[in-house]
C-alpha cells in the first residue's frame, strides 16, 4: 500500500501515475469566461510524506492482486459467484464454474452488483446527495493555464494540472485528472468525469454520452476551450443516479467492504480512505476471530458503525457541496467547511500514528480504537460536529436564488468560522478572499504555544493527548526522513538485491 501514497514511491511505483499537488477548483457561470477571483488551490502537504498521487487503477490493481499472491492468496479470476450459503458454522460460496469453496468468512467487495446485499436487501436508496455522471479515458487535454489563462495570471503556487481539477458549477462538477502531468510519466492518458444533479439536469437520451458532454459544456467558454482538442480513447460510459447505501453491512460469518457497502459521489476523493480505514477494521477484526472463533455480527459491529458513519458523513458534506455550488459565494465559505473537516481528520491519523509508534513498535490496538472513533471528517472532536451541524443547517435552509437570503446566510457561517479558536489560520484567509492555501506549511507561529499547531484546551487535549511540541517535531523528522526518495530507493535496492 506504500507504494502508492506519495510522490516519493515514483521511481518505483511505476510511471503511469500521475502526481497530485492540490485539490484545484474553478466556479464558473454559464457563458462567461471564468473569473480568476472564483479559484481555490487546496494545496496537499508536502510533509512529512510528499505529496499524492492520481493512481492509474489498473496498474495499481494489477500490483496489489499480484502482493496477494505473493502472500498465499489464491486467485479465481473470471469467476462468476452464483450463490453465498452462510450456515451455522461456515460461509459455501457456488461458483458457476469449478469446485464450491468453504470458509470461516465471507466478504464481499463486489460493489453496487454486491451479491450479499441483495440476497439480504441491504440496499437503501434514502441519501440526500443526487448526481449522475458521464466519464471517459481522454487524450490531447492540456493543462487549464493553456486555455483558462496563465498560472502568473491566477496568482497560484502550482499548475492546476499538477493537481485534481474540478469545475464547478450549479448542479454539479467536472472532473479533469491528468497521469501526464510530471516530468516521468509515460502515460498520456486523462480521466474525465461529469457529475450532474439529475433534478437539474436529466439525462438526454437523445444524445449519445459524448454529444451529452461537448453539448453541456458549450454554456462555459473557459471548460469548453480546455477540451476543443480532446479525443476519448475508451468507449465513454454515462450512469444513472450514483447514490447508495446499506442498512446492514455485517452478519454472521459476512461483511460488506467498501463501495459493496455504499457510494456517494467521487467529489474530494474520499473513497480510497474510506475503504481503507474498512480494510484496517476489518482485518483486525478478523485477527481477533480467528483467536476467538467468534464471527457473529456482534464481534464486527465497529466495522458496521465505521462504514455506516463514513457514508453518513459524505452524504452530507457532497449533498451541502452541491447546495453551495448554485452560487460561489455560498461555495467559498462551505469549501472552509470541506477543509476544515479534512484538516481536523488528516490531524488526527497523523497523531494517531505518532501515539503509536511511540514505544518503537506499533501499537495496533491503539490505533483500532482510535481509527473506530472517527467518522470520515473532524477527526473525531465534538466541537467540529456541532460547527458542522449549525453550518449544514445554514446551507441546507437558504434559497440560492434569493440574494439577500445568500448575503445573510455567508455572514452568519463567516461569524461561526471566525469565532472558533482553533480554525487554522490559512482558512480564515480564504473567508478574506485569497484563493489557495500556503505551499509551505511550516511556519515559526505554529510552535506559539496556545496559539500554534497545538492551540490549547479540548481541541489539544483531544488530537494530541500527551504529546508535547518536542514529539511532534521529533515524528515530523522520523516521518520525513523515512519516506524520503533517497532512503525509499535504497530500501527498494538492498529488498530486490
Amino acid at each position: 500500500l506504500a507504494y502508492f501514497s506519495t510522490e516519493n514511491f515514483l521511481p518505483f511505483a511505476g510511471t503511469t501515475h500521475g502526481i497530485k499537488r492540490h485539490f484545484g477548483f474553478l466556479h464558473h457561470q454559464p457563458g462567461q469566461p471564468h473569473d480568476t477571483r472564483h479559484t481555490l488551490q487546496a494545496i496537499i502537504p508536502g510533509q512529512p510524506h510528499g505529496h499524492e498521487l492520481h493512481l492509474y487503477r489498473q496498474d495499481t490493481d494489477y500490483f496489489l492482486m499480484s502482493t496477494a499472491v505473493q502472500y498465499g492468496a489464491t486467485v479465481r479470476q473470471n469467476s462468476l459467484i452464483e450463490d453465498i450459503e452462510v450456515a451455522g458454522d461456515r460461509v459455501t460460496i457456488f461458483p458457476a464454474q469449478g469446485p464450491t469453496v468453504t470458509a470461516n468468512y465471507v466478504v464481499d467487495a463486489g460493489g453496487f452488483r454486491s451479491l450479499l446485499a441483495h440476497k439480504y436487501g441491504a440496499r437503501d436508496f434514502n441519501l440526500e446527495t443526487h448526481s449522475r455522471g458521464l466519464f471517459t479515458h481522454m487524450i490531447n487535454v492540456p493543462c487549464y493555464h493553456q486555455t483558462g489563462g496563465s498560472q502568473e495570471k491566477y496568482g497560484l503556487p502550482y499548475l492546476m494540472s499538477e493537481g485534481t481539477l474540478h469545475h464547478l458549477f450549479s448542479g454539479g462538477w467536472l472532473w479533469v485528472i491528468p497521469f501526464d502531468n510530471h516530468a516521468e510519466s509515460t502515460n498520456p492518458l486523462c480521466s474525465v468525469g461529469l457529475l450532474l444533479d439529475p433534478r437539474q439536469h436529466p439525462e438526454r437520451p437523445d444524445l449519445s454520452p459524448e454529444q451529452e458532454f461537448y453539448s453541456f459544456i458549450e454554456q462555459y467558454p473557459s471548460i469548453a476551450a480546455q477540451f476543443k482538442d480532446a479525443r476519448a480513447v475508451r468507449a465513454w460510459t454515462r450512469a444513472g443516479r450514483l447514490q447508495y447505501t446499506s442498512n446492514q453491512v455485517v452478519g454472521d460469518r459476512w461483511a460488506l467492504l467498501g463501495h459493496a457497502a455504499g457510494f456517494i459521489d467521487p467529489l474530494y476523493s474520499k473513497g480510497l480512505y474510506s475503504t481503507l480505514a474498512a480494510v484496517f477494521v476489518l482485518a483486525h477484526q478478523l485477527l481477533g476471530a480467528r483467536e476467538t472463533g467468534d464471527y457473529s455480527a456482534a464481534a464486527f459491529a465497529d466495522l458496521e458503525s465505521v462504514s455506516q458513519n463514513f457514508v453518513r458523513s459524505a452524504d452530507k458534506l457532497v449533498a451541502n457541496s452541491y447546495r453551495s455550488f448554485a452560487d460561489y459565494r455560498l461555495w467559498q465559505v462551505y469549501s472552509v467547511m470541506w477543509l476544515l473537516g479534512a484538516y481536523t481528520e488528516l490531524v488526527k491519523l497523523n497523531m494517531m500514528r505518532a501515539q503509536a509508534l511511540r514505544s518503537g513498535g506499533y501499537d495496533r490496538q491503539a490505533y483500532y480504537d482510535d481509527l473506530v472513533s472517527l467518522k470520515l471528517v473532524g477527526g473525531g472532536y465534538a466541537e467540529f460536529d456541532q460547527v458542522a451541524a449549525q453550518v449544514d443547517g445554514l446551507i441546507e435552509a437558504v434559497d440560492p436564488t434569493d440574494d439577500a437570503a445568500v448575503t445573510a446566510t455567508v455572514a452568519e457561517i463567516n461569524r461561526i468560522f471566525r469565532d472558533l479558536d482553533w480554525i487554522a489560520d490559512p482558512f480564515v484567509a480564504l473567508l478574506d478572499g485569497k484563493t489557495f492555501l500556503p505551499r509551505n506549511k511550516i511556519r515559526l507561529s505554529l510552535l506559539k504555544p496556545g496559539e500554534g499547531f497545538m492551540r490549547s484546551g479540548a481541541y489539544k487535549a483531544h488530537f494530541f493527548g500527551e504529546l508535547k511540541m518536542r514529539d511532534l517535531l521529533a515524528y515530523a523528522v522520523s516521518e520525513q526522513l523515512r519516506f524520503a526518495r533517497p532512503v525509499l530507493s535504497y530500501q527498494h535496492r538492498r529488498h530486490y538485491q
